[in-house]
């Protein structure tokens, strides 16, 4: 259904690049249940910076709030009444309204392929729904540690930061074998972006561990594969990695490479969450590491937290290259700026130069790369 025109907003001050939030974050609640609506004003509640300013029962009734009461954060059903999730961010995004949008999700293939619709047409996040198998307290517990680092994370935008360190040093060029790539809050947007403006399949494999759950990635997956030239699949244990193909990890599940011989394969093990992930950016990070060393070259995307420092900082120590994804670009500058913040980062880059870097790494399809340490990957 085609949503009504939206009045103009009075000057929205919504909080963010570089702004220290006055106050609680004000956040409206969006949910065609009035269940659900209550289980999440419950557990934002239990948070005294967070403040539950509105309630909206479908799509166009959270349109209007969002004008009259200019909150800081919104969440959103994706299925409501009147006007779906997903048509009102498009609304919200058409109108120039720039409020964080966090799509509260079911963990099924349906609700998988709807997040990813609300994350194309500007939704910045999402968190699942809690299982209906799970008690009040358990729910309410699950949804707040869901919930509330991502409304505190969108609502404060880019932190005013002290100058960046120094790049690390230079090294003799060294033609990359592989890419490796971590993103996190914004991250299934920014791979699509990078994906898709691939003009044609990259000379070598790359290895993608986004955070987000196994039914999620394997949606991921079919999506960028189906946006650019780069055959993109979730990645299994064992694949040999090729050129022009990329493996994205599975969730719940961490992703690394091993030496087999002179081959190089995936590997995708259920060992315990790496700093609460599972699967963990350092850990692919520094796996790339040991096996190529300075032929291995490192991109971190948008997202919360610190998950690909340390990995940096060991692609580093081996004598590969770091770009991360520039604040401006950024939904969250949390993992690239940490990486950025430790000296770790060989640039920073807006998606648009990231892209042209990945298409430029690496020595033409079908011919040895002089000076790569370590095993080959497979050309197919």
């Amino acid at each position: 259904m085609t949503p009504p025109p939206l009045p103009p907003a009075p000057a929205p001050s919504w909080r963010g690049g570089g702004r220290v939030p006055r106050g609680p974050v004000r956040v409206l609640v969006a949910d065609d249940s009035a269940v659900v609506r209550r289980l999440v004003t419950g557990a934002l509640g239990r948070d005294r910076g967070i403040e539950v300013v509105g309630t909206a029962a479908d799509g166009r009734s959270a349109l209007a709030q969002v004008v009259e009461l200019l909150p800081d954060v919104v969440t959103m059903d994706v299925e409501m009444p009147h006007l779906d999730g997903i048509a009102a961010v498009r609304a919200l995004r058409a109108a120039g309204l720039r409020v964080p949008v966090v799509m509260l999700s079911t963990l099924t293939e349906r609700g998988a392929t709807a997040t990813l619709d609300a994350l194309s047409a500007g939704a910045s996040d999402y968190v699942a729904k809690p299982s209906g198998t799970v008690s009040l307290n358990e729910s309410l517990r699950q949804l707040a540690e869901d919930l509330v680092p991502r409304i505190h994370a969108l609502a404060a935008g880019v932190p005013a930061l002290p100058p960046t360190p120094p790049a690390p040093a230079v090294r003799p060029s060294v033609p990359a074998r592989a890419i490796v790539l971590g993103s996190s809050t914004g991250g299934p947007e920014a791979l699509a972006r990078l994906f898709g403006s691939l003009a044609e399949p990259p000379a070598v494999p790359l290895l993608v561990v986004q955070h987000m759950p196994a039914v999620f990635t394997r949606q991921l997956a079919g999506r960028l594969d189906r946006i650019g030239p780069t055959t993109v699949a979730e990645a299994t244990d064992a694949d040999l990695l090729a050129p022009g193909h990329a493996y994205v990890a599975p969730g719940d599940r961490h992703l690394t490479i091993v030496a087999d011989g002179d081959r190089v394969r995936t590997a995708v093990t259920d060992t315990p969450p790496l700093n609460y992930y599972r699967p963990s950016v350092d850990l692919l990070f520094r796996s790339a590491a040991e096996v190529l060393g300075a032929a291995v070259h490192a991109v971190v995307l948008t997202g919360m937290g610190t998950d690909g420092r340390d990995g940096a900082s060991a692609v580093v120590s081996a004598g590969g290259t770091v770009h991360v994804q520039d604040a401006a670009s950024s939904v969250v500058w949390g993992m690239p700026g940490a990486v950025a913040q430790a000296g770790l980062a060989h640039g920073v880059l807006p998606l648009e130069g990231l892209a042209r870097a990945i298409a430029d790494l690496g020595a033409p399809a079908g011919t040895g790369s002089p000076g790569a340490r370590g095993p080959q990957v497979v050309r197919r």
